[in-house]
């Protein structure tokens, strides 16, 4: 095949790959489990492990996918992190299934007893090392990277301009994603002696956050995209439904995306709807509910598409650089901008959030409540950090201990994507009064 087709649309070729090559090492795991029906127990939960990883990480690719082909706007800067992010864990992730792929092939009696197997894993590893030769050809710097020396990140931008015509013979029917990404499995408990991952299936030994808040480089500035009155969607997650575990749970992540942001988003779009019905009836006898309706959903859209970019499976730690600077100068150090936040958000009555927000009128950094989503918060700031404690935020993990949910949230803040948000929002300043 010849990749160099592609040209600046190889990211796209890329995630396609990873895709179908994903779906096919779960496949593989399937097959050997069909084909050595008393393997070791400790190895079909391995091998169990390998299936969620891989479908996770398809899954990923399938959504940024999804993301980068309607070439309608530049990609967001957490957008481009996932896709170098996932290339990195799609490899990492192939090498060491390949290495317990042999330590199987030593260790287990019940495949050393079945010739077929070992036959059919020797196939296995050398699709998985074809794929690993895949990734590694495509990413050389002379094609992951053109003539001029664009960075990665700009080559994808300018493909993206380009990328509507072409993004047809991209599209692959056959290899629908399945639904996840990076940090997809933690190390699988009770292995077999010599077979323990050095790694998790779904993450890089050597993976630390993508960037500080020093890193953040600016972008492209979004240009005026009015979204249809009653046209608002659903935001995919940036990261797998349980990359964020073990603070915060794969089944609370997908109902909370999937079942609550929906229903926000479509509130919203039936109370634009209705307001728009009584401008052109001039009937206004709702105007007060749909209003309410308006507010409440609208907020709740808003604030969950900036929680999920807020947190990533690279979080943690502190803020550095200019936000870190604002945070010691507005409440005099960290920690104590740490502990005055997480008590605000502890003592939130009933469902609603805590935030960082910036005030162009103050010119300063604050932390606001908001019950429910809208009441009791103000109105001209920029949220900047928000944390939603309502209760099916972490109920099923955490039950009433809403203080240990906020404990494990710290871990999953992303400052890199809080310090985009600062960067942008310190610009906009109002005369103070």
């Amino acid at each position: 095949m010849n990749w160099y087709e592609y040209g600046k649309l190889l990211p796209l070729r890329i995630l396609e790959e990873i895709r179908f090559w994903k779906e096919q090492e779960k496949e593989h795991t399937i097959i050997i489990l069909a084909l050595v029906p008393d393997l070791e127990p400790a190895y079909v939960k391995l091998l169990g492990e390998w299936q969620a990883a891989f479908a996770s990480t398809g899954a990923a690719a399938n959504r940024l996918l999804k993301q980068l082909l309607p070439g309608t706007h530049p990609p967001d800067p957490y957008i481009l992190r996932a896709f170098e992010d996932l290339v990195n864990t799609a490899s990492t992730q192939s090498r060491e299934f390949i290495r317990q792929l042999y330590a199987l092939l030593e260790q287990s009696a019940a495949i050393l007893a079945a010739p077929p197997a070992k036959t059919a894993i020797l196939h296995f590893i050398r699709e998985s090392e074809y794929f690993l030769g895949v990734l590694d050809t495509l990413g050389k710097s002379g094609i992951m990277r053109d003539a001029e020396g664009e960075s990665l990140s700009s080559l994808i931008q300018a493909e993206i301009a380009n990328a509507g015509g072409a993004a047809g013979k991209l599209r692959s029917s056959e290899n629908s994603g399945i639904a996840g990404a990076k940090g997809s499995s933690s190390p699988p408990p009770g292995q077999p002696a010599g077979s323990t991952p050095s790694i998790p299936p779904g993450m890089d030994a050597d993976s630390t956050s993508p960037g500080s808040a020093s890193d953040v480089t600016a972008h492209t500035p979004v240009q005026a995209r009015p979204v249809p009155i009653g046209g608002h969607t659903l935001p995919p997650l940036p990261y797998a439904y349980n990359a964020l575990e073990p603070y915060i749970d794969e089944k609370t992540m997908r109902i909370h995306h999937d079942k609550h942001h929906q229903s926000y988003v479509d509130g919203l779009n039936t109370a634009e709807k209705k307001l728009a019905e009584s401008r052109k009836r001039n009937n206004f006898e709702l105007v007060k509910h749909w209003e309410r309706e308006l507010a409440f959903n609208g907020a709740g859209h808003y604030l969950h598409t900036i929680f999920w970019t807020i947190m990533n499976p690279h979080g943690g730690g502190k803020p550095s650089g200019n936000l870190a600077e604002q945070i010691k100068r507005d409440f005099g150090s960290y920690e104590a901008f740490k502990n005055h936040f997480t008590e605000a958000a502890n003592k939130v009555e009933g469902g609603g959030w805590a935030m960082l927000v910036w005030s162009p009128r103050a010119h300063r950094l604050e932390i606001l409540q908001a019950e429910k989503h809208q009441n009791l918060s103000q109105m001209d700031i920029v949220p900047l950090l928000p944390l939603d404690v309502w209760e099916h935020a972490y109920y099923l993990k955490h039950q009433n201990e809403r203080k240990k949910y906020i404990e494990d949230w710290w871990n999953v803040v992303y400052w890199p994507a809080v310090a985009e948000r600062y960067e942008a929002a310190r610009k906009l300043l109002w005369p103070p009064y």
